[in-house]
């Protein structure tokens, strides 16, 4: 089993002969949906999903209502290849297990708008959680956690905690692309040395490059 990471929050899981596709969203290349056997998205949000790169692919797509009512408004043709998955639901796709965790985006503000977000485990030779914008734990222990670094509704407190809280083995940075380089270095020597005491491996690879 590969997870290739692509820019920012999007990844790909190969498992012999099947790809699946997580997040290609605005600061991804859309190389990333290449071959994609199936599609999934966790919320509406730019930088988690683009009609440019579902248009690339004929890919069946999984997502949550408020990303297919957008979808439905920008190409009906696309949304015929969507299927709406909801929180606790599990569902095959492309021959992948995968399990819907949890409802809403972490908040940014008191003032800001809520929106809704659908993490996803995914089921193969290991087992990987992307929780999308959330600190939502996952429904079962998990063997890689894509854990976001940063963003607007993060800090880095709270990743802490949520990495030491899911304890996977493996904690694989996504959601990088808003923190510039000096900033990467800090998270990066803080997260190493505040995650492995609590036997988890935090590792961040550059887009492209296969974990």
């Amino acid at each position: 089993m590969t997870i290739t990471k692509f820019g920012h929050a999007c990844v790909r899981i190969t498992d012999g002969d099947r790809a699946l596709v997580i997040d290609p969203g605005g600061f991804t290349a859309a190389e990333s949906v290449e071959g994609a056997d199936a599609v999934l998205i966790t919320h509406v949000h730019f930088d988690h999903f683009t009609m440019e790169h579902l248009r690339a692919t004929d890919a069946p797509i999984f997502t949550i209502a408020e990303v297919a009512q957008q979808i439905a408004q920008e190409s009906p043709a696309v949304r015929e290849r969507v299927t709406v998955v909801g929180p606790g639901q599990s569902f095959d796709a492309a021959g992948f297990q995968v399990n819907a965790v949890g409802e809403l985006h972490a908040p940014v503000h008191a003032d800001a708008p809520v929106f809704y977000n659908c993490g996803y485990v995914v089921r193969g030779e290991e087992i990987v959680y992307h929780p999308g914008d959330s600190f939502t734990p996952p429904d079962h222990q998990v063997d890689v956690l894509l854990l976001p670094i940063s963003g607007p509704w993060l800090k880095l407190g709270e990743i802490i905690d949520f990495a030491r809280a899911v304890k996977a083995p493996t904690a694989l940075a996504i959601h990088e692309t808003l923190a510039s380089d000096v900033g990467l270095s800090i998270i990066d020597s803080r997260l190493g040395e505040m995650l492995a005491p609590y036997g988890s491996a935090y590792r961040r690879i550059e887009p492209g490059e296969d974990l």
